[in-house]
């Protein structure tokens, strides 16, 4: 479910991503669905109103991830907490077809909108709980705010993506190559 959250933020999420401006989706419905298909999950037709829920969700759930971030934990679990009651997040074992049972986290009904902001919610507790409370990230690139989780084995990672990371060495590298003149005449 922390994939999710990472996907829903930021795909629902105004901000920038690798230099680039990035505004609220003009098509939220269409967003929702580009987010679950990234995770893996089929596209299900998102209805506007769990479109509309989710999107404000992502919101908040972005707040944890910056909390989380800038080491304001108290504050990520004050998020989480609410987001718990918001969707009125509860555990239950599912199974899916050739599929041994597994824990998930069910809002009280079967809204799409309700069922994975409730899961999110579920995903952020049990990392912000655990030593993956210091992972949550916001990408240290600069333009760039899109949110990641950090799974490296030495707990160092500081970019969403691999591009974000190439750009930062790639002007680093130009800026050592040619530095610029400082003060004279």
């Amino acid at each position: 479910m922390l994939a999710a959250a990472v996907e829903y933020v930021n795909r629902l999420t105004p901000g920038y991503s690798g230099g680039s401006p990035v505004a609220a989706p003009a098509d939220e419905s269409q967003a929702v669905g580009d987010a679950l298909a990234a995770i893996g999950y089929p596209r299900p037709d998102v209805p506007p109103a769990d479109a509309r829920r989710l999107t404000m969700l992502a919101g908040q759930m972005r707040t944890v991830f910056e909390a989380a971030h800038t080491g304001d934990l108290d504050r990520a679990a004050t998020e989480v907490n609410a987001l718990l009651l918001d969707t009125n997040a509860r555990p239950q074992l599912d199974r899916g077809k050739d599929r041994p049972w597994s824990l998930h986290f069910h809002g009280p009904d079967d809204e799409l909108a309700n069922g994975w902001a409730a899961g999110c919610a579920a995903g952020l507790a049990i990392a912000l709980g655990s030593d993956l409370a210091g992972r949550l990230g916001v990408c240290a690139a600069p333009q760039c705010d899109r949110v990641f989780v950090d799974v490296s084995r030495n707990a160092q990672r500081r970019f969403c993506s691999p591009q974000c990371q190439s750009r930062v060495k790639a002007a680093t590298h130009r800026a050592r190559q040619h530095p610029r003149p400082t003060g004279g005449k």
